[in-house]
């Protein structure tokens, strides 16, 4: 039997709808490329349950129920080969919520959290809004790839930890502590991670993580793993593993925050969920929810249970368009003057450096630049790293193509078109 078709080419006109990603253009000539939303439709077993749910017409208060529990259980164990305990899972309303709540369940105001810059803007912003304090490191661009910076990991993770020594170059490979970070004090207690990695598009490697376990394991960090883009691995032969499932020692000291919403395109419905194996630490996750988190909307958790149950397929073709659609950003940024990256592993976000071209064409602001030429990129200092622009190739292939002429055209100095 021949697979099932889905269309990835003409979808819904959102120009005119709520959506944030491309409200922040109306009336301009601007292709949105920036947040982490893609215009495809949901799978359509999804958009069934939903239907389905609805005709019930009932919506009074919910709570997961066991199908929902096993369809998550089942789905993590198939694509990511860990069996996790029904018992380990809190559900909640996002990731973000996730990695904040992690900031108040573990240490004391006032001690530092520790994570590696670029990273996704809002894991910047979660220890502040705990009373804790950000200490990041900067990854380093080696081998075309991004990739830890040992060293300096180490010295972040440190007593008294200070501020950055020369401001080293992330993409030089010199060691730099964050700037946040405190003049004295205690150890971070919470290492935040982001797995598969966004805004690079990294997948760690297993001696990567084994690395960051030991280290965990030498400092006594509890390590938050914001593994939401898990289900996007685009480079064939590399596999997403999860952190906790190392050994006994990680997963007894992680807690891992997955969702649907990435890799199925429903991030509005607002349903995650982290799974936190150690009894103890599980229970302070729960008491720093308490009254603050709001349960978790009933047709996110439709959405979740068909979309873990039954949206393989399309997830398998989906996987197929961003593959080409990498590819295809790949060529047009090598052949763009002044423009970089490396290559993307998951995701469906490019990370382009710009920081030639900002120098050539005494460029302020790369984002404005390009805007101004038609594409509407998210800016790499939101990320820790200015001169950086991050692009959402996961749009139909005739927005994909329209953007990337504006960007080459801008890069080489030609006429908008």
């Amino acid at each position: 039997m021949a697979p099932p078709t889905f269309d990835f080419e003409s979808p819904p006109d959102r120009s005119a709808s709520d959506s944030i990603k491309w409200r922040r253009f109306a009336g301009r000539d601007v292709v949105p490329m920036w947040v982490a939303d893609m215009d495809f439709m949901a799978p359509p077993p999804v958009l069934e349950a939903l239907r389905r749910r609805i005709d019930h017409g009932v919506f009074g208060y919910a709570e997961p129920w066991p199908s929902l529990v096993e369809a998550v259980v089942e789905g993590v164990a198939r694509d990511h080969g860990w069996r996790i305990d029904p018992d380990w899972l809190v559900w909640l309303p996002g990731v973000v919520s996730g990695f904040n709540i992690a900031c108040r369940a573990v240490g004391r105001p006032g001690e530092a959290v520790l994570t590696a810059t670029p990273v996704y803007p809002p894991f910047l912003c979660a220890p502040g809004n705990s009373d804790r304090v950000l200490r990041s490191v900067a990854l380093v661009c080696r081998d075309d790839r991004w990739q830890w910076d040992w060293e300096a990991l180490e010295a972040a993770a440190a007593p008294g930890a200070g501020p950055p020594q020369g401001g080293g170059d992330p993409l030089g490979g010199q060691r730099s502590v964050g700037a946040h970070t405190p003049e004295a004090g205690a150890p971070p207690r919470l290492l935040m991670l982001c797995h598969p990695h966004n805004p690079g598009g990294r997948v760690y490697s297993a001696d990567e993580l084994h690395h960051l376990a030991d280290f965990a394991r030498r400092h006594d960090l509890v390590v938050c793993s914001d593994e939401i883009h898990c289900g996007l691995v685009l480079e064939p032969g590399l596999a997403h593993i999860p952190f906790a499932s190392l050994d006994d020692d990680a997963a007894r000291r992680s807690i891992t925050l997955m969702a649907p919403s990435k890799t199925w395109n429903i991030p509005a419905l607002y349903c995650a969920f982290a799974v936190i194996p150690d009894p103890g630490l599980r229970g302070a996750f729960y008491h720093a929810m308490r009254g603050i988190v709001p349960h978790v909307n009933v047709l996110g958790l439709v959405a979740t249970e068909a979309a873990y149950r039954d949206g393989g397929p399309w997830r398998d073709a989906l996987l197929d368009v961003l593959r080409a659609h990498r590819d295809r950003v790949q060529e047009v940024v090598a052949a763009s003057p002044g423009l970089s990256m490396a290559p993307v592993e998951a995701t469906y976000l490019a990370w382009i450096d710009c920081r030639e071209l900002m120098r050539e064409r005494a460029i302020a602001t790369p984002t404005a630049f390009f805007e101004a030429a038609g594409v509407g990129l998210s800016d790499g200092a939101d990320f820790g790293l200015a001169g950086f622009v991050r692009l959402n190739f996961g749009c139909p292939r005739a927005t994909l193509e329209k953007g990337l002429h504006r960007l080459r055209a801008a890069a080489a100095g030609e006429a908008a078109p």
